[in-house]
């Protein structure tokens, strides 16, 4: 059993990532009696955090809504993480979001020690955010979609299919993807008796309707894999090389849209995941260097394909 201390923050988490527990689950899940879990939660209180009970069959805990929590005890690397993600959310593609993020990272960066806050300053100021050309989605949208997925509740909305007039629509809201530069949602929907992706940037005034459902099995175990399916995005490509050059040399070259492993000092590994295989293969050119395909076999005919139009077009 874990400790006392593990075990409160571990119930303090459990209570952040849901709307409402029973004594059950959360005795199950922690692992201890509902006795115990009532001790715990009183040492939550003691600590400041507001934790509603209720009694009878509807009974259970949860964080009191609207209350102003203490903050919370973050390790090294996820205190990093947080700021790195307040940067990159600042530059994102959902409207409204971006100088909350400022706001957010500034407050964060005040606070940590000085050595975290040189490393996600060291972070921030290297890294060169993509400039993003997709559609926009309305933060107010993003997080009342997300709050009905986590509380597995009804939604209904407005949506316009592509080349289709508005419909109004109820759903039971699955998981939110993001897959390139768009924001979608996957949803068993109550009007087609079946499960689809929505487009967030097409879908308007979402709304919860107050009714919990009970999970239905999902199409896939990849969320991602279905809607890029039903998006008709093609799959991504995993490729992989060895190359024969230092592997600070390669990392120059293709920057975080890599992953170069040293094998010892004249050659690395390189990993690279893309949904066009000519990125790869001119990120292997690139580098200067010899290299050894690993897979997919598919790339090795992308390559062999360029290899003999640049042969064909010296000869010419």
């Amino acid at each position: 059993m874990a400790n006392t201390s593990s075990r409160t923050l571990r119930l303090l988490s459990l209570l952040q990532s849901h709307r409402h527990w029973s004594g059950a689950d959360l005795a199950c899940r922690l692992g201890v009696s509902e006795r115990t879990l009532r001790r715990d939660v009183d040492r939550l209180r003691e600590l400041g955090y507001p934790v509603a009970a209720g009694r009878g069959t509807d009974g259970g805990y949860q964080l009191a809504p609207g209350a102003v929590l203490p903050p919370l005890l973050l390790e090294e690397d996820e205190a990093v993480a947080i700021a790195v993600g307040m940067s990159e959310a600042a530059h994102s593609g959902v409207a409204g979001i971006e100088d909350s993020a400022l706001r957010a990272l500034a407050k964060l960066t005040q606070v940590l020690p000085p050595r975290l806050r040189a490393r996600a300053e060291a972070l921030r100021a290297m890294t060169v955010p993509a400039a993003r050309n997709g559609p926009v989605v309305d933060v107010q949208v993003l997080t009342t979609v997300a709050q009905a997925c986590r509380d597995e509740e009804r939604l209904r909305f407005g949506y316009a299919a592509r080349g289709a007039a508005p419909t109004e629509r109820e759903a039971e809201p699955y998981r939110l993807v993001a897959a390139g530069r768009r924001w979608y949602l996957l949803a068993y929907d109550l009007t087609r008796h079946d499960w689809r992706s929505f487009r967030l940037d097409r879908l308007t005034g979402p709304r919860p309707t107050g009714t919990r459902f009970r999970p239905r099995r999902p199409p896939t175990d990849d969320p991602a894999a279905y809607v890029r399916a039903a998006a008709g995005a093609p799959a991504p490509h995993t490729v992989q090389a060895v190359v024969h050059a230092p592997a600070e040399r390669v990392r120059h070259v293709v920057g975080q849209w890599g992953v170069v492993e040293p094998l010892d000092e004249h050659s690395c590994r390189l990993t690279m995941t893309s949904t066009s295989l000519d990125w790869p293969t001119q990120a292997l050119g690139n580098t200067g260097a010899d290299f050894d395909i690993i897979g997919p076999p598919e790339f090795a005919d992308h390559v062999r394909d360029w290899a003999t139009r640049f042969t064909r077009a010296a000869r010419r």
